[in-house]
């Protein structure tokens, strides 16, 4: 099994619990007070190489909501399996955590990259073993201190010369202004300094934690930033794991841009279909969002639309969802057909 597949056919040991719950998106705070549209960068100040090699993105074929469609078709559930196929025939991040480690990391890694070439597509991996992931919220855990670079090492040789995109810790630096995440900065940023360096000296296009629209505003989020080294990494990211609209993301990723040296960014629209409609825990009315695609270079610091929280698994243990991780089919189907509306 090349990545935890989090179904009910899958065993209750305590790592696999931990892998089944990536993807899972924070709580949305506050909208952030309202700003002035940034004034547009000028030409000559972009001399970033591309983030992406290919236009196309990787479709990995061992999703959650890959195993969910095989699993109903042979149940006979052909409905169901239609259902989860609308998801899985559509490219996702790959989610990586401590459930990979040393070889088992490499073998992951190997093999999507790998894939991706057959495909000739752009693998987009996500980091997501930061020491006190989540802060005990749903996706708590996370590597300890001293494992967490060298992870990071061996993720950069191992994607060195792969042209495959590194999101870098979903949540990690918008948290730190919550209470919950008191202390955590002073291990968490120099870590993340260390790893923006360690994987853009391989040549890996990295982006850190861009908040989202309704968190924090552009200008503390920016500070967050400064810190944890956005000057050597190719951009950020916003909306993982989140709802706003496109457009709002957009909106509120220009402004941060503007006071990051205007970096580039990224956004995730996996299920922002609707946009935010009250909670960030499996919200009801929520839909599937636009297919991802890669824009970089014809629509100014965005870089691409991409799907990076796996829709049809779960946020968590609220509105009639099962635990964090766990593949939902109810929800599935109610972001489907909320996008079919």
């Amino acid at each position: 099994m090349r990545k935890p597949v989090v179904a009910a056919v899958v065993g209750a040991l305590a790592l696999i619990a931990v892998a089944a719950a990536v993807g899972v998106g924070l709580k949305a705070a506050t909208p952030a007070p309202a700003a002035s549209a940034p004034s547009s960068p000028p030409p000559t100040t972009d001399r970033q190489a591309p983030a992406f090699a290919s236009p196309r993105l990787y479709l990995d074929p061992n999703t959650e909501a890959a195993a969910a469609q095989k699993r109903l078709l042979a149940l006979g559930d052909t409905a169901g399996a239609a259902v989860a196929d609308q998801i899985a025939t559509v490219p996702t991040a790959v989610w990586l955590g401590e459930w990979f480690q040393g070889d088992r990391l490499v073998t992951e890694l190997s093999n999507d990259v790998a894939d991706a070439r057959a495909q000739k597509a752009t693998p987009v991996f996500v980091a997501y073993g930061i020491p006190n992931r989540d802060c005990g919220g749903y996706s708590k855990g996370g590597l300890s201190a001293d494992q967490y670079l060298p992870w990071i090492r061996t993720m950069a040789s191992t994607l060195q010369g792969s042209g495959a995109v590194v999101l870098l810790e979903p949540d990690s630096l918008a948290m730190l202004s919550s209470e919950k995440c008191a202390g955590s900065a002073e291990v968490r940023l120099p870590l993340l300094r260390s790893s923006v360096s360690i994987l853009e000296g391989a040549g890996v296009a990295t982006y850190l934690d861009g908040g989202n629209a309704r968190w924090l505003s552009p200008d503390d989020q920016a500070a967050w930033l400064k810190r944890a080294n956005i000057e050597e990494a190719h951009g950020f990211f916003t909306n993982v794991s989140n709802f706003d609209t496109t457009q709002r993301e957009r909106d509120y990723a220009g402004r941060l841009s503007s006071k990051v040296g205007w970096k580039h960014y990224v956004i995730d629209v996996s299920r922002n279909g609707n946009g935010w409609t009250g909670t960030w825990c499996n919200p009801p009315g929520a839909a599937l969002g636009q297919d991802p695609k890669v824009t970089e270079g014809s629509d100014g610091k965005l870089d691409a639309l991409l799907w990076v929280k796996h829709p049809g698994v779960s946020d968590g243990s609220c509105n009639g969802g099962p635990a964090a991780g766990v593949w939902w089919q109810a929800g599935a189907e109610a972001l489907v057909n909320g996008r079919d509306k």
